[in-house]
């Protein structure tokens, strides 16, 4: 049982650090099981107190010298204490530590035999001792020294000097930009390079050069392509220009994160760097796009401008996400964007909000900063930018994000600084909006309707309440924007959008010449993350998934009729003359020819079942999942003649590209086939093994194995041999292998997940493998991981304890599974916590899951 208990770091504790360090050079000897790192800082008072308290962890000091003099200090496990400091000192340190010991992937460790690091949040005080926090900006220099085989030695900023010393050999870097220590970055070790140069608005030639395994640079083409697309980008919509003559990024196998923008060296994940059409599905080639755009465009949100304290997270992650999301929506169409962005904001950020561990896109406290990269930080963080774009109107926005830029260049800053710039641009009292920053959970709106069709007016009574969080009791009514548009009952147009604004717990507004009884357009483009209900029919669904000129409120339509219908037979009420009709209707939608295949795709995916098990109170997963199949089936049935026409003629047998429109044809060919598997026979068996069979590219390959497995049978085991022994030898492609088995929808699932835990091929050391595998099936396969007798979540846990002994950030993502606990089922809620209890009462446990699982069962 564990006997401490972790105290909080509270965002009304901050102070300003007690010192400042205004240059860092650090010298390394890289040995990959004893490295030394020598660093000289340049060290001034920020105050009266001469007492500087350092961070560290895992490091064994062999020297500590202020102004060339030794100097006492005092050391524990996590801090080193100096006394007696006089204004101004060069403090200089030597530490020892191990990178190939280091399972945690903090700091400097080993990947694929090479030297790389990661250092936010507070990974840098495993690598030297020093004032670890984003509010202390430096000039580095860094010298790194290692044997010849470590062909490429990196680090932020220019390479000034380098050079051969027998078998060893040696770089400097210099950046001329202060920055946070969780910013710095090196790697070392044989690499292939992929090289391109880019010319900025102002003339300037910038460097580009993309670092993979040897014999893989031909994979990361695609990403140096999307790095060149941000670039122009954000100089063309946000008038950003990159700022130094080198960018980097370097492709490593063992990574918590997606990517990290360190200054000029950005380190990613191979699983979003590499790409070709034979080892990558389409999403594949979509997050690659998105996430190099994302940490390019974090050099100016988040380095140039960076975050006081880690409670700004947002600040530069919110923001951050808003710009890759409309950078992607450029790229590849703004509707389908925003219905895959607004997917994912549902999928995790609404549960977030709904459970144990809801907390304010701006938290007030926290034990490990590392439970904090969420999506409330990151989704719903961009969507508060969204919100405030959409208030201010365009010219206010610009003018606001000009006004931070300028403000607030080259400074740690805070998210009340920010949203004061939109404030002082425009005039505007953005007090309340604030709300939006320090309040959790998701509100609820509804609308009601009055109309008159006398004198052609609509009133519409718009109100919101949002439900009671952990810590959060009493809710604000925030100001948020309601986009609205009408339709009459043929289809119409009678007005076009418009901004309705709801800045109080309830609001009337009366819209004038309103001709036919209206269909209400609500919250078009999803112009609010809030949930919505009105009090219009059933039928006028059917209108605006025909009909609405927003393509967004015309999948949600689609989305809301075929929850109802789910949910109907769920609780033993089904409607089969509704489900009848909406698959007609479906049809129709497929037959219009003005949309587009990646829209169409979307129109045939239903509900997820875990969005659905969050309207079903109290949640009964299995029941979902029959209820589900059920519509499916007569989805199936009804379109089967379309769906067989729609796989037979989007077949393409040309050359492989990556563009929106024909990643959007493999979309729909696979919706349908996925579709048609929902009615088993051997006609469809057929179609999936030769779909499989045929494929030319990974995205119709996972599209027919997935097809296959969801058939079962002897067709499915011959796919995944087949699969494992060509790509056995390709990481993330059997990561999708993995993945694939964890989503088996029968109730061999649990078994079959089980026993690759014990393939040769499952690594738990590799997070990567890890979330393909255990991540995978306890997300993505809620009906298995819902059992009955509660061995999904006995499983889970068995991986949360064991992984916290090496790995403990990995660890605690697997905890948010488990903390929805009270949504569901009374038997199964229970068995959910009895895991979470045993869990916590580990033994040793780390601060990372101690706080997830205390949280969930508080």
């Amino acid at each position: 049982m564990r006997t401490e208990t972790p105290q909080p770091v509270r965002l009304s504790d901050y102070t300003p650090p007690s010192h400042l360090i205004d240059t860092v050079h650090l010298d390394f000897d890289l040995q990959p099981g004893a490295t030394r790192v020598k660093a000289t800082l340049s060290v001034r008072r920020n105050g009266e107190s001469d007492t500087l308290v350092l961070d560290g962890e895992g490091l064994s000091t062999h020297r500590v010298r202020v102004d060339g003099q030794d100097h006492p200090f005092e050391e524990t496990a996590e801090t080193l204490t100096l006394t007696g400091l006089p204004e101004t000192f060069t403090l200089e340190t030597e530490v020892q530590i191990d990178p190939s010991g280091n399972t945690v992937l903090m700091g400097l460790y080993m990947s694929g035999g090479r030297f790389c690091t990661q250092c936010e949040a507070e990974g840098f005080r495993r690598i030297t001792w020093f004032l670890d926090r984003p509010d202390v900006l430096s000039r580095y220099t860094v010298r790194m020294e290692a044997d010849t085989a470590f062909h490429h030695l990196l680090a932020n900023g220019n390479l000034i000097d380098s050079g051969t010393l027998g078998a060893r050999h040696f770089a400097v870097w210099e950046d001329p930009f202060p920055k946070p220590c969780y910013l710095f970055a090196m790697v070392a070790g044989e690499l292939d390079a992929l090289e391109d140069s880019f010319t900025t608005m102002s003339g300037r030639a910038v460097a580009l050069k993309v670092f993979v395994d040897p014999g893989m640079a031909s994979r990361a083409e695609y990403a140096l392509d999307s790095l060149k697309r941000a670039m122009k980008w954000d100089e063309e919509v946000f008038g950003r220009e990159y700022d130094l003559d080198l960018f980097m990024i370097v492709a490593v196998r063992d990574f918590n994160f997606g990517a990290m923008e360190n200054k000029g060296l950005n380190i990613f994940n191979s699983s979003l760097l590499l790409a070709d059409a034979a080892t990558a599905t389409d999403m594949d080639y979509e997050r690659i796009e998105s996430v190099v755009a994302h940490e390019y465009f974090h050099n100016w949100t988040g380095d140039r401008i960076t975050c006081r304290d880690w409670f700004q997270l947002c600040l530069k992650e919110g923001l951050t996400v808003f710009r890759d999301q409309e950078f992607s929506a450029d790229m590849r169409g703004h509707a389908v964007q925003r219905i895959k962005d607004v997917k994912a904001l549902r999928a995790r950020q609404f549960p977030e909000d709904a459970g144990p561990l809801a907390h304010p896109v701006r938290p007030s406290s926290y034990l490990k900063i590392d439970n904090f990269y969420t999506a409330t930080i990151y989704e719903k963080g961009s969507e508060v930018i969204r919100m405030l774009k959409a208030l201010l109107g365009d010219e206010g926005f610009w003018a606001g994000m000009n006004l931070y830029f300028e403000r607030h260049d080259g400074e740690a800053t805070t998210v009340e600084a920010f949203i004061q710039c939109f404030a002082d641009a425009t005039g505007k009292d953005l007090d309340a909006f604030f709300g939006w920053y320090e309040q959790a959970g998701t509100p609820k709106v509804t609308i009601n309707r009055r109309y008159d069709a006398a004198t052609g007016q609509l009133e519409l009574t718009l109100k919101q309440v949002t439900a009671p969080t952990p810590g959060q009791p009493t809710k604000t009514a925030l100001p948020l924007p309601v986009a609205l548009g009408l339709l009459d009952e043929d289809g119409r147009v009678q007005a076009e959008t418009q901004i309705l604004v709801l800045d109080g717990a309830e609001t009337t507004i009366t819209l004038e010449g309103v001709k036919k009884t209206p269909v209400l357009s609500a919250l078009r483009g999803f112009s609010a993350p809030v949930k919505l209900e009105t009090d219009a029919p059933a039928d006028h669904d059917y209108v605006l998934l025909a009909a609405d000129t927003d393509q967004f409120n015309r999948w949600e339509s689609g989305q809301r009729l075929g929850s109802r219908l789910i949910l109907a037979r769920a609780a033993g009420e089904p409607d089969p003359a509704g489900e009848t009709r909406f698959a007609e209707a479906l049809g129709r939608a497929l037959d219009d020819q003005a949309a587009n295949d990646a829209f169409k795709a979307l129109l045939l995916s239903l509900p997820s079942e875990q969005d659905l098990a969050m309207e079903m109170q109290p949640a009964d997963p299995a029941a979902i999942h029959g209820a589900r199949d059920v519509l499916r089936g007569r989805l199936a049935e009804v379109l089967a003649d379309r769906l067989i026409r729609l796989h037979d003629a989007l077949a393409h047998a040309g050359a492989f590209s990556a563009d929106a429109e024909a990643a959007g044809r493999r979309a729909l060919r696979n919706a349908a086939l996925d579709l048609l598997t929902a009615r088993p026979s051997e006609a469809v068996i057929e179609r999936a093994r030769a779909h499989y069979g045929a494929a030319d590219n990974m995205t119709d390959a996972i599209g027919g194995l997935n097809a296959l497995i969801a058939l079962g049978g002897e067709a499915s085991d011959t796919a995944l041999s087949a699969f494992h022994a060509r790509w056995k030898h390709e990481p993330l492609v059997i990561d999708k292998w993995f993945a694939a088995q964890a989503r088996d929808p029968s109730e061999l699932a649990l078994g079959r997940v089980m026993g690759l835990t014990t393939h040769p091929d499952f690594d738990a050391k590799n997070p990567n493998r890890l979330r393909a595998l255990v991540g995978a099936f306890a997300s993505f396969n809620p009906a298995r991981f819902h059992d009955p007798d509660g061995s999904g979540y006995r499983f889970l846990a068995d991986w949360i304890i064991a992984t916290d002994k090496v790995n403990p950030m990995t660890a605690a993502r697997f905890v948010e599974a488990l903390g929805g606990w009270r949504r569901y089922r009374e038997d199964l809620g229970g068995k959910m916590r009895e895991q979470l209890q045993r869990i916590a009462a580990v033994e040793g446990l780390s601060k990372n899951v101690f706080e997830l699982a205390t949280k969930a069962l508080a």
